[in-house]
């Protein structure tokens, strides 16, 4: 019988995906004729949707430019950039841990589905998940918010029954708007004061501490 519904983001959670995200978004810039924008400052933007993400770094809402961007964004990306990533050590551990408590895993990201669906299998920890949920290429369902609500319907899902997890705010709060549970994790792009001010019912330190998360206590 199974537990509960886990519900995992991809990036900053399952993987670090930085030198992929960055290296992208530069080129981005670069192809517009904007001036190269250093790697701190871009660290922020892995995690939240491309689209809101470009905005923010051009400064409008100009949505023939932002589309442009995110075009040249996924050019890259496309061609390497989705692999330019790691899986965080012990995830896999964990991952094992959990099913075979019993509990169903899902992917829930703001990225794309098809390209998170690829990088899964890259990564050969898709036996782990029963599904792969992303945003459309247009942009639809980038909101946590919405596209949990979208899970919990297509998975008959009772929010009582679900956990978020995941390492930037958008989780938590996108969490939080559906009554489900949400756990933040310190080892992605997401800080301690983040996770917390965004509602974060938990904070895990380490992949290895999920799985005794679950043992310990309830949700």
């Amino acid at each position: 019988m199974e537990k509960y519904r886990l519900m995992f983001d991809l990036d900053g959670t399952l993987c670090d995906p930085r030198e992929g995200i960055i290296s992208c978004l530069q080129y981005a810039l670069e192809q517009l004729g904007r001036e190269k924008a250093p790697e701190q400052q871009l660290v922020q933007y892995i995690g939240p949707p491309l689209y809101d993400s470009f905005v923010a770094l051009l400064g409008c809402n100009d949505a023939a430019l932002v589309e442009q961007a995110v075009g040249l964004y996924r050019k890259r990306f496309i061609a390497k950039g989705m692999f330019e990533s790691r899986l965080y050590p012990q995830i896999t551990v964990a991952l094992a841990s959990l099913t075979a408590e019993n509990h169903r895993l899902l992917v829930v990201t703001s990225k794309p589905t098809v390209f998170a669906r690829q990088i899964i299998a890259h990564f050969g920890i898709g036996e782990f998940f029963r599904n792969v949920y992303g945003s459309e290429l247009n942009g639809t369902r980038d909101n946590k918010g919405a596209l949990i609500a979208h899970v919990l319907q297509q998975e008959a899902i009772f929010p009582a029954e679900a956990v978020m997890i995941g390492d930037r705010e958008q989780d938590i709060k996108g969490a939080l708007a559906n009554g489900v549970f949400p756990i933040g994790v310190l080892w992605g792009y997401g800080t301690r004061e983040e996770l917390t001010q965004a509602g974060a019912s938990a904070l895990c330190e380490t992949p290895e501490s999920l799985p005794q998360l679950f043992a310990a206590r309830s949700c």
